[in-house]
């Protein structure tokens, strides 16, 4: 890997973090296209960059939410699922899950089915939740029990987390915001882990690329952010289910 690539990458991390097309299966792809030998370096920039575009929630929400303990209360809930699961399969998602372009491929095509399926069905209840301050502690579990199925490349932590969100009784915008939110931790802890097995290895030309990855997403995350925000209160995810299974398609037919 090069500057080129990380600059690469990092795009394509902060354009595709929050949306629900699945940030680490297009890295995967992506590295692919680019002939980049996915080695334990390369799983490790590509966990480590997505903590670049998680800080722009940090950026973007720390006076609005961050400093609300209530807030705070419900993202910790529902980061324990999350913690758990990464935790204890950590070695599998690794060696086995991360890397694999057929498990990425058939996690966009079918979530791309499951995302349409689900708002075609789903009508949001008169009684959602209107803030995310008020989300139960139950909801907040769900959420959290939902997003740790994204350890699996391609599923999308954020498609995993609004569907959850929506399926538990939260208004589109609220969960949104809190899938934003719950990015923080769940990030931030599985970037840290992974530093701490691995930092040793690594040479300082390949901090350099980190380091450019990680500012590169960051950057661009915070449009990616905003278009999100704006997008859904006109639209629907369909269009993003559309996309995951032509992504898929595409994929499909370049790397086989």
């Amino acid at each position: 890997m090069n500057i080129f690539h990380a600059f690469i990458l990092g795009i394509v991390e902060g354009i595709s973090e929050f949306l629900p097309i699945s940030s680490t299966g297009h890295l995967i792809l992506t590295s692919r296209l680019l002939g980049i030998s996915y080695t334990d370096y390369v799983k490790t920039f590509e966990i480590a960059i997505q903590l670049g575009a998680i800080i722009s929630v940090i950026v973007l929400y720390w006076k609005r939410f961050l400093l609300n303990f209530e807030v705070l209360k419900r993202v910790c809930a529902a980061f324990i699922p999350t913690a758990i699961i990464g935790f204890a399969f950590y070695d599998i998602i690794k060696k086995f899950l991360l890397g694999n372009s057929n498990i990425v491929i058939w996690a966009l095509f079918l979530g791309g089915f499951v995302l349409i399926i689900f708002e075609l069905l789903h009508r949001e209840k008169k009684d959602a939740v209107k803030e995310v301050a008020s989300i139960t502690y139950k909801q907040a579990l769900i959420i959290g029990a939902f997003q740790s199925i994204a350890v699996i490349p391609g599923v999308s932590r954020s498609a995993a987390t609004v569907i959850g969100g929506l399926a538990s009784g939260l208004r589109r915008d609220v969960i949104v915001e809190f899938s934003f939110l719950l990015a923080v931790p769940t990030m931030l802890a599985a970037t840290l882990l992974d530093l701490y097995k691995n930092a040793n290895a690594f040479t300082q030309d390949q901090f350099v690329c980190l380091g450019v990855g990680f500012v590169t997403s960051f950057i661009v995350a915070i449009v990616a952010i905003k278009f999100l925000l704006g997008f859904i209160k006109k639209h629907s995810f369909i269009s993003f289910g559309v996309y995951r299974i032509l992504i898929a398609i595409l994929f499909w037919f370049v790397t086989k």
